[in-house]
């Protein structure tokens, strides 16, 4: 089947704009997850022992575990809103056609 030349698969339905919401949500996820990352780091080393800018974090070994179980948590909570914003923002709004469709054929 051959393809008139006027016909335009993408004003079937029109995009809408996207939401400003989400992609500061992503946003914020990647820096939540960046954050847990610093503080999982930090964790590890005051468990080493190699932290002397962490203060008085390097005094027991609870109060470290505490912070790199609060960094692995802050990591895993980030990645997860992360890829819920970015999984809604690429939500298909429009028709569900083929990429095949949409190529021209001449």
């Amino acid at each position: 089947m051959k393809l008139s030349d006027d016909f335009d698969a993408r004003r079937l339905r029109p995009r809408q704009p996207r939401s400003w919401r989400l992609r500061i949500g992503a946003a914020l996820g990647a820096l939540l997850a960046a954050f847990g990352i610093l503080l999982a780091m930090a964790g590890v080393a005051s468990l080493v022992g190699r932290a002397p800018a962490l203060g008085g974090l390097n005094d027991s070994i609870g109060e470290a575990i505490a912070l790199l179980l609060l960094g692995l948590f802050l990591l895993w909570a980030g990645i997860a809103f992360w890829r819920r914003c970015r999984r809604r923002l690429r939500r298909p709004s429009d028709l569900s056609l083929s990429p095949s469709l949409l190529k021209r054929r001449d």
